[in-house]
């Protein structure tokens, strides 16, 4: 077998691929196999049939055709790892030659990763929000405890703001009341923003037994969407009483003695939040920097299937789930379709960028996934997926997602490896300094799932 390689674009090749017609002899015996399996002949035994008579009966163009199906991955194949090429996706095939007995030509056009050329990253100077935790911000995270520790008693007077209401509503569509338009005993804190629109206003006043009719577009369900005239019944209004900000509910709410070791403790984790905030943005910020610096050409076609892959998800998947279609999900955004085309493009193109560059620094640097490293981010995308680690590790076993796994943990090594060379300085012009390796690498990894999205790994050979 012979072949040649012509470079179409940075992103696109087609082999030319000469073989001779003895290599072909394993896929002809093959065919006249499979053919005797499938055929009878009068006077002979089922897979006794004599090649000369297979030609006779049946054509030695079906023999060939045939063996020449079977042959081809293989020689495309070989002719792909003989080049050494990263190749992307299936490729576009074309028998240019075939004569009986003496050869086997064709042509197979496919994407490729393009050949990229990172420049030195070390450079690169980010800047990041400060880690500020203020007393404000301890206060109301305490705040927030203590409305979990809040308890309700029913009262005879008009409801008010921060009150709890239990209602029956009951929802019109066009006069009609939808079946999945009713509920009873829901209870509702004024205030919330957890409802319909409107509602604040319809109960507020009301005491119990008193009723209001209201319009609101419904969030959800059958008419999601649709201007809707509903009608809410109170039937209990209860106030909501606070504990005291004092050391007994300091021991009620947590394991600390005193209120200050509570507020301790509070802002303490609003630090460590904040540092991992700081740490994803400076993640984020670094890995704009580096694609900035490297020329990255995108295949046309990986790109259309990008594109189209994440419009399929986003219209049958995620709204889908909320009940909602592309027209009222772009209506709600304030967007038009073509503002939304082309952020969906850029999207695409930058996920796609984001893991040739960073595969390439892999392949660069040398670095490989452990087994730790790989169950870590197993469990860690488990949890974000609402499945337990087993769940999750089955369904990626059988849909062979591994690799793909793999692929995402190498990347995020490849991104800590550039924001550690960087120089990450917060806005009161302080150096940050990301230490901790292992979470760094973690969050590197989210940042480039985030920048990813829903890119595909498409098959090489």
């Amino acid at each position: 077998m012979k072949s040649a390689v012509e470079t179409l674009n940075p992103t696109r090749v087609r082999l030319t691929v000469e073989v001779p017609f003895e290599e072909l002899k394993d896929s002809l015996d093959a065919a006249y196999k499979k053919i005797n399996q499938q055929v009878t002949v009068k006077g002979f035994r089922k897979g006794k049939i004599p090649a000369r008579v297979i030609d006779q009966r049946f054509g030695r163009g079906a023999v060939l055709e045939e063996a020449v199906n079977d042959a081809l991955p293989k020689f495309y194949t070989e002719a792909v790892n003989e080049a050494e090429l990263a190749v992307l996706g299936q490729p576009e095939v074309d028998i240019t030659e075939l004569k009986d007995g003496e050869t086997l030509n064709f042509t197979a056009e496919v994407d490729i990763r393009p050949a990229l050329e990172i420049p030195d990253f070390s450079g690169i100077e980010v800047e990041v929000d400060a880690v500020e935790v203020s007393d404000e911000d301890v206060e109301k995270s305490v705040e927030q405890l203590r409305e979990r520790f809040a308890s309700t008693s029913p009262v005879e007077r008009a409801a008010e703001d921060g009150d709890v209401v239990t209602i029956d509503l009951q929802a019109k569509v066009d006069g009609e009341v939808l079946e999945d338009g009713v509920a009873e005993g829901v209870s509702y804190t004024i205030g919330s923003g957890e409802l319909l629109d409107g509602i604040d206003e319809a109960v507020k006043g009301l005491e119990a037994g008193g009723e209001a009719t209201f319009t609101s577009e419904l969030k959800g369900g059958s008419a999601a969407g649709r201007e809707s005239e509903v009608t809410v019944k109170v039937t209990q209004v209860a106030a909501r009483e606070l504990p005291e900000l004092d050391d007994e509910f300091a021991q009620l709410a947590s394991e600390f003695d005193t209120l200050d070791e509570l507020k301790a403790d509070s802002r303490k984790r609003l630090e460590n939040m904040k540092q991992y905030d700081q740490a994803t943005q400076a993640q984020e910020r670094v890995l704009e920097k580096l694609l900035e610096l490297v020329e990255v050409p995108v295949p046309e076609k990986l790109l259309e299937d990008e594109i189209n892959t994440r419009k399929h998800n986003l219209e049958h998947h995620q709204l889908g789930q909320m009940g909602l279609d592309l027209a009222k999900y772009l209506e709600i955004q304030g967007k038009t379709e073509e503002e939304f085309d082309a952020e969906t493009n850029e999207a695409a193109v930058k996920g796609i960028k984001t893991q040739f560059v960073l595969d390439e620094l892999v392949k660069r640097e040398n670095l490989n996934v452990n087994q730790e490293e790989l169950t870590e981010h197993l469990m860690r995308r488990a949890a974000s997926s609402g499945m337990s680690p087993d769940q999750f590790a089955q369904a990626v076993v059988e849909g062979g997602q591994v690799p793909l796994l793999v692929g995402e943990v190498a990347r995020g090594k490849a991104l800590a490896l550039v924001v550690e060379a960087a120089t990450v300085k917060d806005t009161n012009g302080e150096i940050v300094d990301l230490d901790d390796e292992e979470e760094a690498e973690e969050a590197a990894a989210e940042t480039v799932e985030a920048a990813e999205a829903d890119v595909e790994e498409k098959p090489e050979a």
